[in-house]
């Protein structure tokens, strides 16, 4: 795979087969790139020579006129039209620039459609991230136990911007900029193979990032990234269910700890973990625990290699997605292509191998990690027979009131079988996804979660 930055600025072998180093930071003098040619996250500046990618002047962080919390984002880009569409005719033309799991989707179905609009490198983040990005450059560490297991030294900001591993690159898109804290109504939906579409589950999400508090240091933030807690409110067999996750910054050194309340039981239980490859019990199969957010949890059972980085066409600034019906989204086979916007972008490319002896229903996983926000934006999953699976997209959201681009909804496709999920979908809700100031500790417990899980 052909490296497009410079090899001062990526230090790993492009598809590198050595073991994954014990990684440590980078020289204050590497660091200084976050000030010159690289943005205050990692990524080139520059835009490409062709000038179909723009260089990254700062984001958007323009505020609509009259816009509140809570409403829904407008669109800035709403008067573009596509420069041109990929279809299953002319996809083979593109392949350098699609995932596997894409060109898969243009070989089984032919009204499969991707719409290319202009590239905005809309992606910024508040100046204190900026600030915790330059400092964990040359602060942030492998834990003790190694990279698979976690990260020490990081606070408030991706602890790798300048990745020397696929490890690395990784614990960047696990420790992204989301703000520090959020609520908002989710559904999950279901389409089966046969095309019948089915609301698997509804329920209000509250979520908390203690590692981006705005007092967070290395040594302040309890062991634990991340913390959610969900309460189910439809269906109604689902009316009663809670479940509440912490993930760890080190899994050596803390558990992953997850608890679920139950329809009818009154009592709270350990629940599987957001990791590895336990089935989701609300997505009918169709989704792993670790596919939350293209992908989430342990990386201990997979060797990450860092390919180096590629120009693809990727969802983003899809913020029109967000403000059509789930009705229209939903399509029998595929989400409806009018509704998603793809742009061309420069992102990282990782791929994980699973250990000899390690189990996991995926063989073999590559990322696709956009370079102006760490987040992963595609997943190509093959199976223990080497035939590719599963393919998973997410939605990129403009929020300028934060300012942030994040991961929203996503798409996981069978392509073995057919039919996808469609997850952390927030369209037809009465209030928007609400980035909001941290919630108190004691919300993220267990006898919280059994008091506050609907009747």
């Amino acid at each position: 795979m052909r490296c497009v930055v410079a090899l001062a600025l990526c230090v790993a072998v492009a598809g590198s087969m050595l073991p994954a180093p014990a990684c440590a930071a980078v020289s204050a003098g590497q660091a200084e790139q976050l000030k010159t040619v690289l943005t205050p996250l990692g990524a080139e500046r520059t835009g490409n020579k062709e000038q179909t990618i723009p260089p990254w002047t700062g984001g958007y962080t323009t505020v609509a006129a009259g816009y509140r919390e809570g409403d829904v984002r407008p669109d800035p880009f709403a008067g573009e039209k596509p420069l041109f569409s990929i279809t299953a005719k002319n996809f083979d033309a593109y392949a350098g620039r699609l995932p596997e799991g894409a060109q898969a989707l243009f070989r089984k179905y032919p009204d499969y459609r991707m719409d290319i609009y202009p590239t905005h490198r809309s992606a910024a983040a508040p100046a204190s991230v900026y600030a915790n990005v330059l400092l964990n450059a040359t602060r942030a560490h492998a834990a003790p136990e190694g990279i698979a297991y976690g990260v020490t030294g990081a606070a408030g900001g991706v602890p790798f911007p300048i990745p020397q591993n696929g490890f690395e690159a990784m614990w960047n898109h696990l420790l992204a900029f989301w703000g520090p804290a959020r609520e908002l109504r989710l559904k999950t939906w279901v389409v089966s193979a046969d095309g019948a579409i089915e609301l698997a589950s509804g329920y209000r999400e509250v979520a908390d990032f203690p590692y981006y508090y705005a007092s967070a240091t290395p040594d302040s933030y309890g062991g634990y990234y991340f913390k959610t807690l969900h309460l189910e409110d439809t269906p109604a067999s689902k009316v009663g269910e809670g479940y509440l996750d912490w993930q760890p910054i080190d899994i050596a050194r803390f558990n992953f700890d997850a608890w679920r309340v139950l329809p009818g039981e009154h009592r709270v239980r350990r629940g599987p973990a957001i990791s590895y490859d336990t089935p989701d019990s609300d997505a009918a199969g169709f989704e792993s625990l670790d596919e939350y957010y293209i992908f989430f949890g342990g990386l201990d059972r997979f060797d990450f290699k860092l390919l180096g980085k590629k120009e693809m066409y990727i969802p983003y600034n899809n913020n029109r997605f967000y403000a059509r019906p789930t009705s229209e989204i939903l399509g029998p086979r595929h989400a409806n292509p009018d509704d998603l916007r793809y742009e061309l972008h420069r992102v990282w490319v990782v791929e994980g191998t699973l250990k000899p002896g390690a189990h996991d229903v995926v063989s073999r996983r590559r990322l696709y990690l956009d370079e102006d926000t760490w987040l992963a934006v595609y997943s190509d999953s093959w199976n223990d027979r080497g035939k590719i699976w599963k393919f998973g997209q997410g939605t990129m959201y403009l929020m300028p009131e934060i300012p942030a681009v994040i991961l929203g909804s996503q798409l996981v496709y069978d392509l073995d079988l057919g039919g996808y999920v469609f997850g952390f979908a927030f369209n037809d809700q009465p209030e928007a996804y609400k980035v909001t100031a941290p919630h108190p500790a004691s919300l993220f417990t267990p006898e919280s979660m059994a008091a506050h899980a609907v009747r």
